[in-house]
């Protein structure tokens, strides 16, 4: 009966451990990328977001200052 208990707890342990918060949140890499007359100028490092923090990013409007436009891009 101990034996049971036993591979009954390590087995929900296991389940457990093996599920990752970020594939029930939904995570996505996000970087900012500034455009010139629709060529890349340059791109910021790439971040990792989940749930909330996720979707502050992808509210974040197109800033656009003379001919550059400053863009979120999510993947």
């Amino acid at each position: 009966m101990k034996r049971k208990l036993l591979f009954g707890a390590a087995f929900l342990f296991v389940a457990w451990a093996a599920t990752s918060c970020e594939a029930l949140s939904g995570c996505k890499v996000c970087k900012y990328v500034i455009y010139e007359n629709s060529s890349v100028v340059s791109s910021g490092s790439e971040t990792e977001y989940c749930g909330a923090d996720l979707i502050k990013q992808e509210a974040v409007p197109d800033v656009t200052v003379g001919n550059q436009t400053t863009k979120v891009e999510c993947r």
